[in-house]
């Protein structure tokens, strides 16, 4: 916040709440910070929740990929043993 600001601020507390014009002004820099202070936790709290969900992400396409490849080895192999199967059965005719 710019100094011109934080005077004007502290110029508007002191004379609603009568309180001395260095009381008002310290007030408004614990405000500021305060507020400075909640900023970066939400940072960090995003920053964390993101690398969650981008883990998970990995996490998810690693396990769709192995499942897909245990079906298509599935699918292949049964498709084998069908055929034999099929060679295997008498010609009706």
């Amino acid at each position: 916040m710019p100094p011109a600001d934080k005077t004007y601020v502290a110029q508007v507390i002191a004379a609603r709440t009568g309180l001395s014009q260095a009381d008002a002004e310290k007030r408004v820099s614990d405000v500021v910070e305060q507020a400075k202070n909640t900023e970066n936790k939400a940072i960090e709290a995003a920053k964390t929740a993101t690398d969650a969900v981008r883990k998970t992400g990995v996490y998810v396409a690693l396990w769709a990929f192995i499942s897909l490849l245990v079906s298509a080895f599935s699918a292949s192999y049964m498709a084998t043993v069908g055929g034999r199967v099929r060679d295997d059965l008498p010609i009706a005719g």
